[in-house]
């Protein structure tokens, strides 16, 4: 992140100095676009958090509060970018292996899944099973499997990534 008397002075308005955070914090913002927008929506977000930036760092009330104010704007950008996309129809390309499993025959599919969640290991197995097969509700998993309700929802997320990686493949 940029050090703090760039920040100052580029809140106080130096013409100068708001160009130079602009050069330093792109890379930053570039990459926690990069975890946060879809990959199409990347470049706009960048550009939409730089020209919000230079227009409102004069706002900015605390210094130390430049790097979750600007994360801020480009999480904020990246969600009003997939709100505009919502609805439209994705690329092709982008859909790839998904297009492939879809014409697969339901009873391949039944088995890849089945072997899937067979493949996890016991305790994302049960949390999967109790919650998808099941449909407990993650109170009652948490309660049948003397756990958090966070341990439940971590669990869950791990199996169902596992899962999918396991069929992607």
């Amino acid at each position: 992140m940029p050090p703090t008397e760039l920040i100052a002075s580029a809140r106080n308005g130096d013409a100068a100095a708001i160009t130079s955070l602009l050069a330093v914090a792109q890379p930053d913002i570039r990459r926690y676009a990069r975890a946060t927008c879809r990959t199409a929506d990347v470049d706009d977000a960048v550009q939409d958090a730089l020209c919000l930036l230079h227009r409102h760092i004069g706002s900015l009330r605390a210094i130390s509060a430049f790097s979750g104010w600007l994360f801020a704007v480009v999480r904020r950008e990246c969600l009003r970018l997939a709100r505009r996309g919502f609805g439209q129809a994705a690329p092709l390309e982008e859909l790839g292996e998904q297009a492939e499993i879809a014409v697969r025959p339901d009873h391949e599919l039944r088995l890849d899944l089945a072997a899937a969640i067979q493949s996890l290991p016991a305790h994302y197995r049960e949390a999967l099973v109790l919650r998808d097969l099941e449909e407990l509700t993650i109170d009652e998993i948490a309660a049948r499997l003397e756990t958090t309700r966070e341990t439940v929802k971590a669990r869950l997320r791990r199996a169902r990534t596992l899962a999918r990686e396991y069929l992607a493949r």
